[in-house]
Parts: C-alpha cells; sequence; structure tokens
C-alpha cells in the first residue's frame, strides 16, 4: 500500500488564523505607543531645534550648547521607542503582515510626524484584515 496522499488526501495547510480580540488589543497597545512617541519625538526636535538652531540656553563651559530642557527627553524618547518598537512587533506579528509594513511602522518612531501618519494607515490595514477573516468565517 501507498501512503502519499491521493487525490482525496490533501495536505495543504490550514489558512492562517487571526485572534480578533488579541488583535484588537495589540492595536489598541500599539496606537497609545504610536502617539506617545510621536509627542515625544516632536518634543526632541523642539528641543534639539532650540539647542541648535536657536541657541535659546547659550552654550556651557567646554563651548557645547546645552539643552532647554536636558538630555533627559532623549533618553526618555530612545526608551519609550524600545517599548513602541516591541508593539509594532507585537502587532505585525499577529496580523501577519507583509515585512514591507513592520519597517514602514518601525520608521514611524524616528520620523517626525510620520508616526501619527503609519498609525492612520495601520488602523486601515488592521480594520481590513478583520473584515476579511470575520467574512472568511461566515461566509
Amino acid at each position: 500500500m501507498s501512503t502519499a496522499p491521493g487525490p482525496e488526501q490533501t495536505t495543504q495547510p490550514a489558512a492562517p488564523t487571526l485572534d480578533v480580540p488579541r488583535a484588537r488589543t495589540a492595536f489598541g497597545r500599539y496606537r497609545v505607543m504610536a502617539f506617545v512617541t510621536g509627542s515625544f519625538l516632536l518634543l526632541l526636535c523642539v528641543e534639539m531645534l532650540l539647542k541648535y538652531v536657536l541657541q535659546v540656553n547659550g552654550v556651557d563651559a567646554s563651548g557645547e550648547p546645552r539643552g532647554v530642557i536636558g538630555s533627559w527627553i532623549a533618553i526618555v524618547h530612545g526608551w519609550i521607542y524600545v517599548i513602541y518598537a516591541v508593539t509594532v512587533f507585537d502587532l505585525w506579528s499577529r496580523m501577519r503582515w507583509s515585512f514591507g509594513r513592520i519597517l514602514a511602522l518601525i520608521a514611524g518612531g524616528v520620523v517626525p510626524v510620520l508616526s501619527f501618519v503609519m498609525e492612520r494607515r495601520a488602523h486601515r490595514w488592521f480594520e481590513d484584515r478583520v473584515a476579511q477573516v470575520e467574512a472568511a468565517r461566515a461566509g
């Protein structure tokens, strides 16, 4: 007897499923972090503009420009970006999006204003994918 699959026995992998409630939770976390990361990035840009272009606080004894608020904004943004990247990866892996989408979402945390743009685009991608899954389950 042959153990090879015949016409009636196919070995196709199951279609990827989406756990919609967990995906919604992951998207909610991503959405919060997109706004927080984007806001801190804009704050960092303002601080850099004031520090290096307008030299609001002048220079210190070594000739280096002093920060308006201090160097803590850059440090906080860096750690927030790490959390943002983790939430992006979590959402991306749950949604099973293409590699290009994770690159675009990751860029949102380093290019000013892009996190706000990418959040809107990700929302559209998310809703489209959820609608596809729900339509497949219904029909």
